[in-house]
């Protein structure tokens, strides 16, 4: 794994393949081995002649692990992705976030359209307008001395992701208070890049996939049957029709 600085922050990064890059931007409390690697994305990519781009979003994985929640705002997060880019000298790529990566790669594709080719947002639809809440009671099930102290069922969930992950259980509180910002419709009315909308139709953390598609001039959708949030990621429909939009 390589490491580059990224304003001041520490970032670490892979990349895998030859042929058309495309950038692939993890959720929170993941990081680019279980969200990517592992799910096979990775193979399946750089297999359809792809070169794939991967990291560790600060807070996360091998990056520099940060204890203030003002240095996570997923804009901020978006300019890691950029200063990246850069870094390797790619001038345009394709984009791809799942969840609260999603949201980054829209505050990218949003910010800096001459960069993005084309963009994925999976597992992250209409609450991306709408907003996903619960970030306090998710940053105090991870402050927490113990999983078992947790009564909170959806943040209880959250804790034990994280340590499934080997998280930073501080570094993720401090993220997630302030990373869910909402982005409004008109925001996103001025993207124009294509622009595919995935996500389980059994994903709560996600909302439903039509709303964000509307939102977006041309975008396309895809609901995939019988998915949620936690086992989408890896499933062959989702990558699929991935393949056949980035085609």
């Amino acid at each position: 794994m390589h490491k580059f600085n990224s304003g001041g922050v520490e970032i670490a990064y892979q990349t895998a393949g030859d042929g058309p890059p495309v950038l692939l931007i993890h959720g929170f409390a993941s990081n680019a081995r279980v969200n990517w690697w592992d799910t096979g994305w990775v193979k399946t990519l750089t297999d359809a002649g792809r070169r794939v781009i991967t990291f560790d979003h600060r807070g996360h994985g091998a990056s520099e692990k940060l204890y203030d929640s003002a240095l996570y705002p997923a804009a901020e997060m978006a300019e890691d992705a950029r200063r990246l880019l850069d870094h390797l000298g790619i001038g345009r790529a394709d984009v791809m976030g799942y969840s609260m990566g999603a949201r980054v790669s829209a505050f990218l594709t949003i910010a800096h359209p001459d960069r993005v080719r084309h963009a994925v947002f999976a597992g992250l639809a209409s609450r991306m307008i709408t907003g996903v809440g619960g970030a306090e009671a998710i940053a105090r099930a991870l402050e927490a001395p113990s999983r078992d102290e947790v009564t909170d069922n959806g943040a209880r969930a959250f804790r034990i992701f994280a340590e499934q992950t080997k998280g930073d259980l501080q570094a993720l509180a401090a993220c997630i208070r302030s990373s869910r910002e909402k982005i409004t419709v008109e925001e996103l009315a001025t993207i124009r890049v294509p622009v595919l909308v995935v996500a389980g139709d059994k994903d709560e953390v996600a909302g439903d996939v039509e709303t964000l598609v509307k939102a977006i001039p041309g975008a396309e959708g895809v609901t995939l049957p019988n998915r949620n949030h936690m086992n989408a990621v890896g499933d062959r429909g989702y990558k699929d029709a991935v393949l056949a939009f980035l085609a």
